[in-house]
């Protein structure tokens, strides 16, 4: 994922986690927050929970990986926070494209196609 659409500061994080709204999945948590950029902006967060470094680290991999994919379908002005959940670290990349995927629809944060 390109550094202009992350979330880098702690400042930024904590506003979305505070005010954002949230969606839950066994693998992932999405928070949701309007802004007045005109792209989407994510931060990608794994806790102690998640297990060692190597594997929170592997778990922000992993969700970077899934979210670059799903970038150019997320509607823009929204900045978004994913936090990894412990069964992430053990997670395959097409599992965690589902799930990012099933979160994305929930929060409704898709554009439509054009079929």
């Amino acid at each position: 994922m390109k550094r202009r659409f992350r979330l880098t500061r702690s400042t930024d994080f904590k506003r979305v986690r505070r005010s954002g709204k949230s969606y839950a999945h066994p693998l992932i948590v999405l928070y949701q927050l309007a802004s007045e950029q005109e792209c989407v902006r994510v931060g990608v967060a794994a806790g102690r929970t998640v297990g060692s470094a190597v594997q929170r680290n592997r778990a922000k991999r992993l969700l970077r990986a899934a979210m670059s994919s799903l970038i150019s379908q997320v509607s823009p002005g929204f900045d978004l926070l994913l936090i990894a959940r412990s069964p992430l670290a053990t997670a395959t990349l097409d599992q965690t494209y589902s799930a990012l995927l099933m979160l994305l629809r929930r929060a409704q944060l898709l554009l439509p196609h054009d079929s």
